[in-house]
């Protein structure tokens, strides 16, 4: 398929590859950018892949807090602690604190999910396909499908960036391991909420208003 001009610049701000690579990747995936820069990386030619090995043990610990309801710490390392004081990666970390107190993830990659966790998903999922009357041929891919979106409620990493729904979490940390010219981690994070796994009281609606009239 032909390719236009604007994508293939947007591939290679997003990779840092080669023009000509970014094109062929292009073609290859039919114009999709997310494969593309999943071709990229297999084949070792994007930058952000070829970092990822690199030791990063500098960097940054940042918090968010909303309304003081809502608090997160988030520990983002890099290679040094030259990049750490860079305000494009400052304002990373904290657009990351921003993004595990609004989105809730549980866990930073695939990876980091027991694997007990995602059979048991799987398990709910497949019954819910079979419940569903789908046709075996095609079940096994809804269920894949569905498992995506799992990832994606639960992977910080897997998530649509909150500023950017456009744009994957991962995505813009590859961008930002380009552009700033250093691997990047985000290595931990913690999130509270006022109130999270207590009981709370709650009263009947009715009564309430009951209580309310007879003041």
């Amino acid at each position: 398929m032909a390719v236009s001009a604007a994508l293939v610049k947007e591939l290679r701000e997003r990779t840092g590859v080669g023009m000509m690579d970014c094109k062929k990747a292009l073609e290859e995936t039919g114009g999709d950018i997310d494969k593309s820069i999943e071709l990229l990386r297999e084949k070792g030619l994007s930058k952000a892949a070829k970092k990822a090995s690199r030791i990063a043990a500098e960097g940054l610990v940042d918090s968010y807090i909303h309304n003081g309801r809502i608090g997160v710490l988030i520990e983002v390392n890099t290679e040094t602690d030259f990049v750490a004081k860079n305000k494009d990666f400052q304002d990373f970390v904290h657009d990351m604190a921003m993004q595990v107190a609004a989105a809730n993830p549980k866990y930073i990659s695939k990876e980091d999910v027991p694997e007990e966790e995602v059979q048991k998903e799987r398990e709910i999922l497949i019954h819910q396909v079979v419940n569903e009357g789908k046709p075996e041929h095609v079940a096994e891919k809804i269920v894949e499908g569905r498992l995506g979106k799992f990832y994606e409620r639960i992977c910080l990493l897997e998530q649509a960036f909150i500023k950017d729904p456009n744009v994957k979490v991962k995505d813009l940390l590859n961008e930002k391991i380009t552009t700033i010219g250093e691997n990047i981690k985000i290595r931990r994070f913690a999130r509270f909420e006022v109130g999270e796994g207590l009981e709370k009281r709650e009263e009947d609606f009715a009564e309430e208003v009951a209580k309310q009239m007879n003041n």
